[in-house]
């Protein structure tokens, strides 16, 4: 007979009889399924067992099993790294700097691992993910799974460690970093693989197969995700000695031995699931690139056989080609969409579903933080469950939740209405297990309750409404905002104004900023000290920086930016309509982590928001001072935006509200002034049908930031880490007087377009080191790259500078770096000169 409880135990933790079923140890749950049933879950140790639902009846206090109701099905695509307190990156840089061991670093690593997979648990999900957690990158963890690293590593096989990764991740004191870009339309970067056709792929990293085993351990099934083939491919670029007309697709038949040996490993070890992302799907591949995909999935199949498959696509929708052959593959068993961002796919699935497969439904949102409509997503749910049958539909979130904040219970100091309007990773978790819940018939009605009533405040709160500010951005569509002058007048008045030298040398808005910097920030922010303590504090910072500068003989300076936190979240906090986390922190690359504004109403701006600070740098030097703004267009893209209205109308308000930063810096004296677009090229649609409408209004939204200055005022603009070539024409169409833009860790990428033929007349600063490394660079390799540039671009046009902000580098690192690169600008005009 099954052990009899004494009443005061009967929710308490103890050992049952039946070894064949747990073995362990089970915890009883509260809730009842009826009178005389309970619902057992939540046990770390029982949860294989109760992979679904599982109802027990109690008799004198016993538990006899009755049966096994249908599995509630809920996924999700991928969760975040980082950790609620950014716990991770903590221990990132402290392994970095020599201040901890790597196991040190390890054992941080797999407790945050843990709690996930437990949390995960915890809220009912049925297919939980593992190896979805990265020391630094998805991809260059495949890059490490293929052992394809390049040769300047000086990797001599075997099992790739952190030496050799976090090399190829960060550069060391030999060598150059890899290079990073945005992965796909995010803010996240991924480090690009560096490919060719002698590269000797092997099985050289079983991360993916340690951290299943280490799940299983802890009593956990999970499902392996793998970045799928076809996506590394395409998402790779050739290596520097290789031609760039090389078909990275041509490797196909050498990666997929090294997939086939990790699948085969994972089968032994007890997986009965597989996840392959295949995010390139929802691009516009040609019927070469489709081929390959196809080919590829038959190339595994047979080492996929006695496995679940399931291929995960996200970002956009799946182009009709491309899903007709997805969903016509053999030996795959299901398939994930993103049903928030891909909404056409809907139709394509209604219209046709291969019978007897999985639908994996991405209605919860991964890439932002309102509250799912659970009413709305629902319908939608039961919708597909008429098409493809309720029992092969699975709940899931839309992509991984990396793109997200962590957890909103630390988030104590937020507007209590703002935050019943809000789920981050945590909540969405529960989301998609609420959903599921319901759709098999156990709607939690007091949850869906609850969600209604906070959507139904969303739309009725008068805080989000501002008509004047929505009547000034509707009036903005009757004009394309344009300066007076073409660029080539503006920049002849520039230079009669501020008389620069040949080359002249500036950086992109950021010095390091010390641990002494930021805890003044806090403890102004906690009202710890007095605002005269904290203004005099941060004048002193503002003065060391603007004399660094002029003793390493900088041209155009700036102010450093000692009194921001974020580029984005300091515009933010200055404008209406914003609100703000303390804990909201969101993985960008490595262990940089930014923490986005929740832009939830109607946008502008109250006050002057940069003037004091910049007004206070100029009276500190006679050389020229960069107003230093954040564009609209990036801080549209790297805040979490509502979603109630079109993105355009939001970064319209926000333009606006920039137009008039930039007029009153100009009345205060100040000629150079900086509007940062980092995030255009980031937002740029997918699909290349979407592209045009997006390059319009963004680009617009630039040009009506600065459209009221007087030609003698220059206007400068940022771009980072992201591919620019194929947008160049609206680059050149935002009408900048100077672009300062990411080249040297991409290779020098950015020139090539210069080399079609396309001609540049507004001044432009391709950068010339990479900041994101703590490698610095010499004199002479400087100066070889300024000569690269200089062969394709007229010299009275070419700026000097580095490829991004120095906020996350040491002075250390920063000092001589930016000594190198003045004494090769001034190197290279003596050589111009000479050469007249």
């Amino acid at each position: 007979m099954p052990k009899t409880l004494k009443p005061e135990q009967s929710h308490e933790s103890l050992e049952y009889p039946y070894p064949y079923l747990f073995q362990k140890r089970l915890r009883f749950s509260h809730s009842f399924a009826a009178p005389s049933v309970a619902l057992v879950s939540g046990s770390s140790d029982c949860r294989k067992f109760l992979s679904g639902s599982f109802f027990f009846k109690v008799v004198n206090f016993g538990l006899i099993v009755l049966g096994c109701c249908r599995a509630m099905a809920s996924h999700v695509v991928g969760y975040p790294r980082m950790g609620p307190k950014r716990e991770l990156k903590f221990a990132l840089e402290s392994f970095w700097d020599g201040k901890s061991s790597a196991d040190e670093l390890q054992n941080v690593a797999a407790d945050l691992r843990a709690s996930i997979w437990n949390q995960m648990a915890d809220a009912g999900i049925k297919f939980i993910p593992s190896n979805t957690f990265s020391y630094y990158d998805q991809v260059l963890d495949t890059t490490a799974m293929l052992g394809a690293v390049p040769p300047r590593y000086s990797w001599n096989g075997g099992e790739i460690g952190f030496d050799v990764y976090f090399s190829m991740a960060r550069g060391n004191a030999s060598v150059p970093a890899m290079e990073m870009t945005k992965w796909f339309d995010t803010n996240y970067h991924y480090i690009v693989p560096e490919l060719g056709p002698d590269v000797n792929f092997s099985y050289a990293s079983h991360k993916a197969v340690q951290e299943y085993k280490e799940a299983k351990a802890l009593g956990m099934e999970t499902v392996p995700v793998l970045v799928g083939p076809v996506s590394y491919l395409l998402l790779s670029k050739p290596a520097k000695a290789v031609e760039k007309s090389f078909s990275l697709l041509s490797l196909i038949d050498k990666i997929i031995p090294v997939y086939k040996e990790v699948v085969a490993e994972l089968k032994a070890a007890g997986a009965t699931w597989i996840q392959f992302d295949e995010p390139t799907l929802v691009l516009d591949l040609d019927s070469h690139k489709l081929q390959a995909f196809s080919d590829a999935y038959s190339g595994l199949e047979s080492s996929l056989s006695g496995l679940n498959v399931l291929i995960e696509t996200y970002f956009a929708d799946v182009p009709a080609e491309t899903y007709k052959i997805l969903t016509s593959l053999k030996g795959v068993t299901g398939f994930g969409f993103d049903l928030i961002r891909g909404t056409k796919t809907l139709d394509l699935i209604k219209t046709e579903f291969p019978l007897g497969k999985y639908l994996f439904a991405g209605v919860v949102d991964g890439r932002n933080i309102w509250a799912n409509d659970l009413a709305s997503s629902l319908t939608t749910l039961q919708d597909l469950a008429g098409t493809v049958g309720k029992d092969k539909v699975v709940v899931s979130t839309s992509c991984s939740l990396l793109h997200t904040a962590v957890d909103l219970e630390n988030e104590t100091k937020l507007d209590q209405e703002i935050k019943s309007w809000l789920a981050f990773a945590a909540q969405k978790v529960v989301e998609v297990n609420a959903l599921a819940k319901a759709l098999s018939g156990q709607k939690d009605e007091a949850y869906f309750s609850s969600n209604a009533a906070a959507q139904a405040s969303r739309k009725s709160s008068p805080r989000v409404t501002n008509e004047a500010v929505q009547k000034a951005a509707a009036a903005l569509k009757g004009s394309d905002h344009r300066r007076a002058t073409n660029v080539s007048a503006r920049l002849d008045a520039q230079q009669k104004k501020l008389n620069l030298p040949n080359l002249p040398t500036t950086t992109i808005g950021s010095f390091p900023q010390t641990m002494d910097l930021r805890r003044v920030r806090r403890e102004f922010k906690a009202k710890k000290i007095s605002e005269d303590d904290y203004v005099k504090t941060i004048k002193e910072e503002i003065n060391n920086v603007v004399k660094l500068q002029e003793e390493l003989d900088i041209d155009v300076l700036v102010h450093g930016e000692p009194e921001r936190n974020d580029m984005v979240e300091y515009f933010g906090e200055q404008l209406s309509g914003f609100a703000f986390t303390v804990n909201g922190w969101v993985q960008s690359y490595g262990s940089r982590c930014v923490k986005p504004p929740i832009i939830y109403g109607d946008v502008s701006r109250p006050k002057a928001m940069t003037v004091f600070w910049s007004s206070m740098a100029q009276s500190m030097t006679k050389r020229p001072m960069k107003g230093m703004l954040t564009g609209p267009v990036t801080i549209l893209n790297w805040s979490f935006v509502r979603n109630d209205q079109p993105r355009f109308e939001t970064c319209y308000q926000i333009a606006l509200a920039i137009k008039d930063e930039v007029e009153d810096l100009e009345k205060a004296g100040i000629t150079v002034i900086q509007i940062d677009e980092a995030a255009l090229r980031e937002g740029l649609p997918l699909r290349k049908s979407e592209q045009d409408f997006y390059l319009k209004w963004a680009v617009h939204s630039f040009r009506i930031t600065n459209c009221g200055v007087q030609d003698t005022t220059q206007v400068h603009t940022h771009m980072c880490y992201s591919n620019f070539n194929d947008i160049i024409h609206s680059i050149m169409d935002m009408d900048a007087d100077v672009i300062t833009i990411e080249n040297s860790r991409s290779d020098e990428k950015l020139l090539s377009v210069f080399r079609e033929g396309v001609k540049y007349r507004a001044g432009i600063g391709p950068g010339v080191y990479d900041i994101h490394s703590p490698r610095i660079p010499s004199t002479e390799e400087i100066a070889d790259r300024i000569n690269k540039m200089l062969a394709v671009l007229e010299s009275n046009i070419l700026w000097v500078n580095p490829d991004c902000g120095l906020k996350t580098r040491k002075y250390s690192e920063v000092k001589p770096a930016l000594s190198n690169m003045v004494a090769a600008a001034k190197l290279l005009r003596t050589q111009l000169a000479s050469a007249k």
